[in-house]
C-alpha cells in the first residue's frame, strides 16, 4: 500500500508518521513567557542533531482553532527553554502536563511538580528529571501553517550525580535512567529491552582481491 501524503487528510499523515517511526524520545519542554508565566508540555517529535555545536530539534503542532500553543509562542518570544528528560516514574505527572488546559495555566503546579533554577536560562528544569538541557533558540523553520521545527542551542546538560558512571568521561549509566519513550497511539516504550551491535570496519568488509 502506497500514501502519497499530498492526497491524504492531515489525520491520515499524523497516524503514518507516528505508528511508524517508533521509538520516540520525549522532551519534556518547560517555558516561561515575558511575564513569567511558566508552561510544560511533552513533545514526542524530538532529537539530538549534532554536538558541534549541541543542538536538539523540537517540531512543535500548533492547534488549527488556537494557534501556537504556549511552549511554541514562548520559545518563538524569549528564545529560551529547558527539555527534561522522561523516566518511567515520572510518566503520570508528565501525562498531567499533556493536558488541554486554557493558556496561563502552570502545568508544573497542576502535576506537583518541584523545580532547580537553571544556570543560563530564565526557565527551570524539573527537579526529578534525572537529566535536562539548557536551550537557547537557534532558529525556528515554519514547515507548514500549523507547524514550527524549533532547533536549539543546548547551553548546559544537568546529569543526577547518581548515574554517572565517570564524571570526568561523561560516562553515564543510560540504562539506570529508565527512561521512556514514545510508541504509536497512547502507547509508550521502557528503553530496557536493547541489544549490542559493533559497528563494522571496511578493512573487514572491503571485497578481497
Amino acid at each position: 500500500m502506497r500514501y502519497d501524503l499530498d492526497q491524504v487528510p492531515e489525520p491520515i499523515a499524523y497516524r503514518l508518521l507516528a505508528a511508524t517511526v517508533i521509538p520516540r524520545p520525549i522532551a519534556w519542554v518547560v517555558t516561561e513567557d515575558a511575564e513569567g508565566h511558566r508552561n510544560a508540555a511533552p513533545f514526542s517529535f524530538f532529537n539530538v542533531m549534532g554536538s558541534a555545536p549541541p543542538t536538539v530539534a523540537l517540531g512543535l503542532l500548533a492547534d488549527p482553532g488556537r494557534g501556537l500553543k504556549d511552549t511554541a509562542q514562548a520559545i518563538l518570544n524569549t528564545k529560551e527553554f529547558v527539555i527534561n528528560l522522561v523516566p518511567e516514574r515520572l510518566v503520570q505527572a508528565m501525562n498531567v502536563t499533556a493536558v488541554d488546559a486554557p493558556r496561563g495555566v502552570d502545568e508544573l503546579a497542576l502535576a506537583g511538580l518541584a523545580t532547580t533554577a537553571s544556570a543560563h536560562v530564565r526557565p527551570p528544569r524539573i527537579s526529578e528529571s534525572p537529566v535536562a538541557f539548557e536551550c537557547r533558540l537557534h532558529s525556528a523553520v515554519p514547515t507548514g501553517p500549523w507547524q514550527t521545527v524549533i532547533i536549539g542551542l543546548v547551553l548546559a546538560v544537568h546529569v543526577e550525580d547518581r548515574f554517572l558512571k565517570d564524571p570526568l568521561r561523561a560516562h553515564i549509566d543510560t540504562d539506570a535512567l529508565d527512561l521512556v519513550a514514545r510508541s504509536h497511539g497512547a502507547g509508550y516504550v521502557r528503553s530496557h529491552d536493547t541489544f549490542q551491535l559493533a559497528r563494522p570496519r571496511w578493512d573487514t568488509l572491503r571485497p578481497k582481491p
